[in-house]
């Protein structure tokens, strides 16, 4: 089975709104809602489970039932920290689901995932046993010590910029969640990164330029100018 495990444990302060930006509404649906959308419409994914902010799991199964997310199964808490939070998910997951089984984890602001992003995270993770949605860099990386003047460059080629999904096995996430606590490590920002810090090899599979995070204002127009040139496509077909 495929499982998409949703992280809406986070505040989203950066975005200085009164409300947890996953749950901002964006041309009469709540940012979730569209996240909800992507995975519930993919023939490929059996079920959802998302991790989700303190005082809002009511209102999340709310939104489940007036906008038709029949895949949604579990609610789970949150964590002290992005990766607490994953931690919660995928421990719960390991109660209903075989080791073998898929689960692809996903930011709840990154609205614009498309099936094909989906479909490859699959495949990969399949093949290889873990998949990493990535696009190429296309800037100049300058390094930096203080954030303030450039120490030098690094080639872009030899870089990718990470999204989600990322997708593992059931099993194989739930050992790496347990062997970092073991190891202290309880802050590592994705779980790409905590394989990278646990000595585990990562691999690739389709992300996209369109696969935004909403992370400040300004996402919120980009991203409302991709659902109207989403729109355009579909009324030309």
């Amino acid at each position: 089975m495929n499982v998409a495990l949703i992280i809406a444990g986070g505040t989203g302060a950066r975005m200085h709104q009164n409300i947890p930006k996953q749950f901002l509404t964006v041309n009469e649906r709540p940012v979730i809602v569209y996240t909800l959308e992507a995975f519930q419409k993919h023939v490929e994914i059996d079920a959802i489970a998302v991790v989700c902010i303190a005082g809002w799991e009511q209102v999340l199964w709310a939104y489940a039932n007036q906008f038709n997310i029949t895949k949604l199964k579990y609610v789970i808490p949150g964590g002290e920290n992005g990766q607490g939070s994953i931690r919660n998910g995928v421990y719960e997951l390991k109660k209903h689901f075989d080791k073998d089984d898929i689960v692809l984890i996903h930011d709840a602001i990154r609205p614009m995932v498309s099936a094909e992003i989906i479909s490859d995270c699959i495949v990969k993770t399949k093949q290889y046993g873990c998949g990493i949605a990535t696009i190429p860099c296309a800037e100049a990386m300058l390094q930096t010590e203080d954030g303030e003047v450039s120490t030098g460059s690094y080639p872009r080629n030899n870089l990718k910029r990470t999204q989600t999904p990322q997708g593992f096995s059931i099993g194989k996430i739930c050992d790496l969640h347990r062997r970092a606590l073991e190891k202290g490590i309880t802050n590592s920002v994705a779980s790409c990164t905590l394989m990278i810090e646990m000595g585990e090899q990562v691999h690739f599979s389709a992300g996209s330029e369109k696969n935004i995070k909403l992370t400040t204002v300004e996402d919120i127009d980009i991203f409302k100018a991709l659902l109207l040139a989403s729109r355009s496509d579909w009324l030309k077909e």
